[in-house]
């Protein structure tokens, strides 16, 4: 069994034994210290941590009962055999579910935490129609934008279910919901709107209510990940441009600055065209 860690976009693993039960005693846990540096006998132990050799010999007994140390060699010290003992593994685990099948690793992240639970996504990923609805009978070009972020959340899960729904068919708003596109064609994201800290003003620019900056250009682009106002124990996450060249920016954002995305739950973003031929394919972020 491997403890699997993520940091900075690469994996570490360390090897891992289940156990039923772990030591209490404080003394045990220093004896497993004293194994982590070097695998030894108990009373070289004891000369270490300055305790009684007894006590000591008590939690080496039940230390290897539990499965957690182990003899690996006898020693012939001073006409006396010397059992050595080392750590079973790396580090152990008590598991209190049984496994589930699954086809990779799940990815765990604190920013996905409200949305993605034990691997299966908990949210409804609400994209605007593609037909003219709203006040503006306005067609949403951004939902095609939203495969690419199914995706990116797709690395986070072990189990997909259908989850993406238009706005115009979202009867219950007191879900968790990551909503895709700006107010003029998500409605979802307009009965919202007045409550984010960054927002669409009257002019359909993005305001901040922190830097008190507003953004015109058609690439700019906003992620907001607060309480949903319509149910409090669960989230919303907003993502959205002036334009779809704007929204496109901001799924841009999680594809290639996820590392400064997750670190504040509002952020204001710009879609770069690096290469000129009039498509967004990169981004910075403003704030």
């Amino acid at each position: 069994m491997l403890v699997i860690k993520e940091e900075n976009g690469s994996l570490y693993s360390v090897s891992c034994n289940e156990v039923q039960k772990f030591p209490s005693s404080s003394l045990a846990m220093k004896i497993l210290w004293v194994l982590t540096k070097k695998s030894t006998y108990p009373k070289d132990i004891a000369v270490q941590l300055k305790e009684n050799e007894q006590k000591i010999y008590y939690h080496i007994r039940r230390l290897q009962k539990t499965g957690i140390i182990k003899i690996i060699k006898r020693e012939d010290r001073g006409g006396a055999v010397a059992k050595i003992y080392a750590l079973n593994a790396a580090s152990f685990v008590i598991r209190f579910r049984e496994f589930e099948k699954t086809n990779h690793i799940i990815r765990q992240n604190k920013f996905f935490s409200s949305f993605v639970n034990n691997g299966k996504l908990d949210a409804k990923i609400v994209v605007g129609s593609p037909d003219p609805h709203g006040p503006e009978k306005a067609r949403s070009r951004d939902a095609y934008y939203a495969v690419d972020l199914g995706l990116f959340i797709g690395t986070f899960l072990t189990n997909a279910k259908a989850s993406v729904c238009l706005d115009t068919d979202i009867a219950d708003m007191k879900d968790n919901m990551i909503v895709v596109g700006g107010p003029i064609v998500n409605r979802i994201t307009k009965a919202v709107n007045e409550k984010m800290p960054i927002r669409f003003d009257n002019k359909k620019n993005i305001y901040s209510s922190l830097s008190k900056k507003t953004y015109k250009s058609d690439d700019c682009g906003m992620i907001v990940k607060m309480k949903n106002p319509f149910d409090e124990e669960k989230q919303i996450m907003v993502i959205a441009g002036k334009r779809y060249s704007g929204t496109r920016a901001a799924i841009l954002g999680f594809l290639k600055k996820f590392d400064e995305i997750e670190k504040r739950n509002c952020q204001v973003v710009e879609g770069l065209d690096n290469d000129g031929d009039g498509v967004v394919d990169d981004v910075r972020m403003l704030e």
